[in-house]
């Protein structure tokens, strides 16, 4: 049997492609609201940036994030995701080093 293919993403910071998994994905409903998703299934055009929260603060930096969904971000929302990621980013990173464990003992 072959083995199962990887989605892969690009990190809109850092340039990285990488597994989906692995990315945190902002999405653009199409009724214009920014947030977080955390499934990756919501409606709307998506970006993904790697975990940390020093590729959001330099896509902040370099409007990427708007580049990207297509529309002008606000910096209050620009805060409430960055708050939204301080919150996530401990989780996502031990879920990951978690997941990299798993692959060793296999």
């Amino acid at each position: 049997m072959r083995p199962r293919k990887i989605p892969q993403r690009k990190c809109i910071a850092s340039q990285e492609m990488m597994p989906k998994k692995e990315l945190i994905r902002i999405v653009r409903s199409p009724t214009g609201e920014i947030s977080l998703d955390l499934t990756g299934k919501k409606p709307g055009r998506g970006a993904y940036l790697c975990g940390k929260l020093s590729y959001f603060k330099l896509a902040k930096k370099t409007k990427a994030l708007e580049r990207a969904l297509k529309a002008p971000v606000p910096p209050e929302v620009y805060d409430r995701l960055e708050e939204e990621f301080l919150k996530l980013e401990g989780e996502f990173i031990a879920a990951k080093e978690l997941d990299d464990g798993d692959d060793d003992e296999r």
